[in-house]
């Protein structure tokens, strides 16, 4: 038990270091853009996202006229994001969603975002934390691969990685913590090409060493 505290606090240290100003690099300027934006970031770089919601948003400014956009302009906005056809889709239905069970609101309750087309468990978590700052650990791509290789879950379950990062890290830091999991492997411990010469933690990971 000690020893996973210790490597606990390793880590958060370590995070801190290197990411004390972690956050969502996401661009929105409504609840509702940021839902969508979180959507359509599946399987794409948020560096994408941001170009084609800028391009978007500018167009389509309210809720109600993104519900009335013909979603073959909304699908020419947003192609270069792989999926387009079903994430033009899942946008239409996200607005309709809003417009007519939620008021035009986006709700601050997990079962009732995962409701809207395109909207799963990640999604949704990520709209808590970044909306209505509710403690969750969203896994992604980056968030399942580190925690792995950190030795805190041995599992690629994201369900499974979820409970098991919301017990083993204290309530007022998973936010922060959900933000410096993703800088640290999207920037750090990339998936082919970790910067494991530098890393002060590489002594805990699962996984042998690369570039070394």
């Amino acid at each position: 038990m000690g020893t996973q505290l210790n490597k606990i606090e390793l880590i958060q240290d370590y995070f801190d270091e290197l990411y004390p100003e972690a956050h969502c690099e996401l661009t929105y300027h409504k609840d509702y853009e940021f839902l969508i934006a979180v959507m359509f970031s599946a399987q794409c770089t948020d560096k994408k996202v941001n170009k084609v919601t800028d391009v978007l948003f500018s167009k389509y400014k309210t809720l109600n006229e993104l519900d009335l956009a013909p979603i073959e302009d909304i699908e020419s906005i947003i192609k270069p994001l792989g999926l387009y056809k079903n994430k033009a889709k899942n946008l239409k239905g996200i607005c309709r969603g809003l417009l007519e069970n939620f008021n035009g609101i986006v709700p601050d309750d997990k079962l009732k975002l995962t409701t809207l087309p395109g909207v799963g468990t990640k999604t949704a978590n990520v709209c808590l934390i970044e909306l209505f700052k509710i403690p969750a650990f969203p896994v992604d791509t980056h968030v399942r691969r580190v925690s792995n290789r950190l030795g805190l879950v041995s599992t690629t379950d994201v369900s499974k990685i979820e409970i098991a990062l919301m017990k083993q890290f204290p309530k007022e830091k998973r936010i922060k913590l959900h933000h410096q999991f993703i800088f640290f492997g999207r920037y750090y411990c990339k998936a082919l090409s970790p910067n494991c010469a530098n890393c002060k933690i590489r002594g805990i990971c699962k996984e042998k060493c690369k570039n070394l």
